[in-house]
């Protein structure tokens, strides 16, 4: 079976295992112990959102860690005794990450010291008969250490301190994971799709999430911005996987209040970044708001695949077609026209297996390629269709292209006055390229080089 080198945190290439292969790890503990700095510890880079007020990880957070040529996930889970609207639904998803936990660590604050939630959730953790690591966390300095000590009382061993903010006892912390965890072993048979879930607040991604995952992998919840995290979840269909990325919804610029909906914003335009498609989701009972438009020009300005999912189809108002709600997409978000659009239900599941088709044809899209003769075949018909425009007395002249990238599709143009060729006739370069190589529906970038009046005698295309 091929090997799939991806990029993890902390710039460590490594193969990743199949899903359902790779040992897993659950961080747990009350409230503001220091869970999610741990998470970003281990993964050397900011993975949740690190935030003084409590509850801030709603969600099961995960990332892949590498050490000693093991690799292993890490789940970062809300805390344990949260009172709030959501404490039941994140006690689900505690639930239900631990279910899944080859290693618990429970993390204790010693500058706080031992308390009765500490203990409770002590004795939570040997109904589920799980191997469980105490990691005492806030050993800031040496003067911190004996307090360990009153957490052997919880019964699980003696503590391993760790100062998450700081790294101090990550090595010894990783060492003592990998020890523990079972060996598991898989490779998979196609490369991992990663798929970023965009749309504004309460427009069902994350009920879009559980349906894929068919586990309530996602708290759902009429309260608005309950995904305050860009969240990874993986999944298989069909013996291909998927990792899908439900990002916080998204608000207008200007309600940017505070510092959590500041980092959940930079998180939704990372994720765009990294993801191989996108998938932006609007609400058919709503209009496209400005939020929908910025997340569109983000995708373009990305150079991403993406399907546009139109959600509740199924509450969608009789009168309107599938053909009249294309067209109002592409008058609002004219940079996606080219963009799939799926009519789906997310909470009945309705559409989302084909959409799920859909995602991958455009995966395999954006990462095909094609033979340099048909490429310049097809050049040499779009410039005799349309020549580009004379600009300050000159007409730039394009000679040979070449197909030099994928994800997306990039293409090398030789050309005399590279620098007059308009940002318009690049789209319509595009776009015939489009219609005439296998790349109907995603985005292609073209980059220009200026060539030599004896360079571009030899390289006309033929």
């Amino acid at each position: 079976m091929p090997r799939q080198e991806i990029h993890l945190p902390g710039a460590v290439a490594a193969t990743l295992p199949e899903s359902g292969q790779v040992p897993s790890v659950v961080i747990v503990g009350r409230p503001n112990v220091g869970k999610s700095s741990l998470l970003n510890c281990l993964a050397r880079e900011r993975i949740a959102i690190v935030d003084p007020t409590a509850g801030v990880t709603r969600d099961r957070l995960c990332t892949v860690v590498e050490h000693q040529g093991r690799l292993f996930e890490v789940w970062d889970t809300g805390g344990i005794g949260i009172v709030d609207d959501l404490a039941a639904e994140v006690r689900t998803q505690i639930e239900v990450a631990l279910a899944r936990a080859d290693l618990v660590l429970f993390v204790v604050d010693v500058q706080e010291g031992l308390l009765p939630l500490d203990r409770d959730t002590a004795r939570r953790l040997r109904q589920i008969g799980r191997d469980v690591l105490v990691v005492a966390n806030k050993v800031d300095d040496a003067s911190h250490e004996p307090a360990i000590a009153e957490f052997h009382a919880l019964g699980y061993g003696a503590p391993l301190p760790i100062c998450a903010l700081q790294g101090y006892g990550r090595a010894d912390l990783l060492d003592e994971v990998t020890r523990r965890l079972p060996e598991k072993h898989a490779l998979p048979a196609e490369p991992v799709l990663r798929l970023a879930i965009l749309g504004r607040q309460n427009v069902g991604k994350s009920t879009l999430i559980n349906t894929l995952a068919d586990e309530e992998r996602m708290i759902v919840s009429e309260v608005p911005g309950t995904t305050r995290d860009a969240v990874d979840v993986r999944f298989e269909r069909e013996g291909r996987t998927f990792v899908a990325v439900d990002t916080a919804g998204l608000k207008r610029k200007s309600r940017v209040a505070d510092s959590i909906e500041f980092y959940s914003l930079a998180r939704a335009h990372r994720a765009i970044r990294r993801c191989d498609v996108a998938l932006h989701m609007t609400d058919v009972t709503a209009d496209l708001s400005r939020v929908d438009k910025q997340l569109a020009a983000a995708v373009e300005r990305e150079c991403k695949p993406c399907v546009i999912a139109v959600n509740k189809w199924d509450l969608a108002d009789k009168a309107i077609t599938t053909d009249a709600y294309i067209k109002y997409l592409n008058a609002h978000l004219a940079g996606l026209a080219f963009a799939p659009v799926s009519f789906i239900s997310a909470r009945d599941g309705r559409n989302v297996d084909a959409t799920l088709q859909l995602i991958q044809t455009l995966f395999d899209q954006s990462r095909g390629q094609v033979q340099t003769a048909e490429l310049n075949e097809v050049l040499q018909r779009a410039t005799e269709a349309h020549a580009p425009p004379a600009r300050h007395g000159k007409r730039p002249k394009l000679f040979y292209a070449t197909q030099i990238g994928i994800g997306p599709p990039t293409f090398l143009l030789f050309a005399s006055h590279p620098r007059l060729i308009s940002g318009q006739y690049t789209r319509y370069l595009a776009n015939y390229f489009r219609a005439h190589l296998p790349f109907p529906e995603v985005p292609l970038r073209i980059v220009y080089r200026a060539r030599k009046r004896s360079e571009q005698k030899q390289e006309r295309p033929r």
